[in-house]
């Protein structure tokens, strides 16, 4: 029988842990903290590619990479700035890190903050979060009580601050360059690449942007024999433990950490529950509303960056949605579509228009005035938003609508076959 693999994350299953500083520190909280301020920052920076940590927000881009890439020698402050903006719907697995655990994620983002040399660092949570907002601000408190923060943390001679700040509940914002924006207080819109952050982010200044789980593995890394041991945890080139967030039909759904060398079919049957009332599985969205969708026959498949994209979709947020036999697919996509008409910041044509047209469309079907024309215009709609944007909206908006279309063709003929 599959279980959790509780490792990185075990705390946030252990309703009795005392989530206060001192209760982190009695779980060997900070310790590799000051393990890095031993280090070198390019040293740090090594061995987070070494581990061959992949970023948990949806892209995979491998962390190490991507701090690398960090201009140097500009006479300009380096920025981190975590991304806790999590609104790709079926994704809660941030929020329960920051509910739970929020000094795991804020270690990691410190020991993240010493690789960039980072004196100020950001936390860009969602507006809707009051809670986890309120948690990190007294975790926050916490740690310039305890001198973690602030001048000299740990005798380092490295001076660090963190400022939490709050969004608006916009999905865009969860883009990188939009949510620079939005922390400059400007409308949160996606900016024109390059340049790209690392070269001028916040303010002009060099910049990373990473998700919460992406940071909250960095305390585990450099824990001892932290490297090898995350390496374990998966196939290559697909390292760690990872948070899937499982929710629709399924018997048992909720945020499990799991190895990277689990199957699909595996998740969904033994840590799942199975489908529930005895019903049959129709398909599964794996990675967020934005992934393509796929058939119950190909769920025998390694829930991992690789694997997934082999067959054409991918795991995005780790976001696995199941439904059953009796789901109307339609009204499925219609809902989807709904959800990107409404949050497409407008910048791009392609993605203001299609969006809306595609929404419209669907929704023709479901008002029985769908037809095999409209079949084949939904599905030039979204071939036409693919790669024709400044972000990924638009092709977070655009895959859906082509897989629905492609794999259940018969679900929409059901709504215009008897006219």
């Amino acid at each position: 029988m599959l279980e959790e693999t509780l490792v990185l994350f075990k705390n946030i299953r252990n309703p009795k842990y005392d989530k206060s500083l001192a209760g982190y520190k009695k779980t060997g909280g900070f310790k590799s903290l000051k393990k890095v301020f031993g280090m070198k920052p390019e040293e740090v920076v090594q061995e987070v590619k070494e581990s061959g940590l992949r970023g948990r927000g949806g892209a995979g881009f491998p962390t190490g990479l991507k701090w690398s890439f960090m201009a140097k020698g500009t006479g300009k402050p380096s920025y981190l700035v975590a991304n806790a903006d999590e609104s790709e719907p079926g994704t809660c697995k941030d929020r329960e890190l920051m509910l739970k655990d929020p000094h795991l994620f804020l270690e990691g983002l410190m020991i993240g903050s010493y690789a960039v040399g980072c004196h100020h660092a950001y936390v860009y949570v969602r507006g809707e979060f009051f809670p986890a907002i309120k948690i990190l601000n007294a975790a926050v408190d916490e740690l310039y009580a305890d001198g973690l923060l602030g001048h000299d943390p740990l005798g380092s001679g490295f001076n660090l601050d963190i400022t939490i700040h709050t969004g608006a509940g916009a999905y865009i914002c969860g883009e990188e360059t939009a949510l620079l924006d939005s922390l400059e207080c400007k409308r949160g819109q996606p900016r024109v690449k390059p340049p790209f952050p690392a070269v001028s982010g916040f303010n002009g200044c060099p910049t990373s942007v990473n998700n919460v789980e992406t940071l909250a593995c960095l305390p585990f890394i450099f824990s001892n024999g932290g490297v090898e041991s995350f390496k374990s945890f998966g196939p290559q080139n697909n390292s760690g433990t990872h948070l899937v967030s499982l929710s629709g039909h399924v018997n048992s759904p909720g945020v499990y950490e799991l190895r990277m060398d689990v199957s699909m079919k595996d998740i969904i049957y033994e840590i799942g529950g199975g489908i529930r009332n005895g019903k049959k599985l129709k398909g599964v969205i794996p990675g967020g509303s934005s992934s393509p969708v796929m058939k119950a026959n190909e769920i025998n498949v390694l829930y991992n960056f690789d694997d997934l994209a082999k067959i054409g979709t991918m795991m995005g947020s780790s976001a696995m949605m199941v439904f059953d036999e009796d789901t109307d697919v339609v009204k499925l996509l219609h809902r989807i579509t709904r959800f990107y008409a409404h949050e497409s910041c407008g910048q791009c044509t392609p993605c203001r228009e299609g969006t809306h047209w595609s929404r419209q469309i669907v929704r023709d079907f479901l008002n029985g005035n769908g037809s095999e024309e409209k079949l084949k215009r939904l599905d030039r709609v979204g071939g036409n938003m693919l790669g024709t944007t400044l972000c990924a909206l638009g092709d977070a908006a655009a895959m859906p609508i082509q897989s629905f279309v492609n794999k259940f063709p018969e679900e929409f003929r059901k709504y215009y076959a008897t006219t």
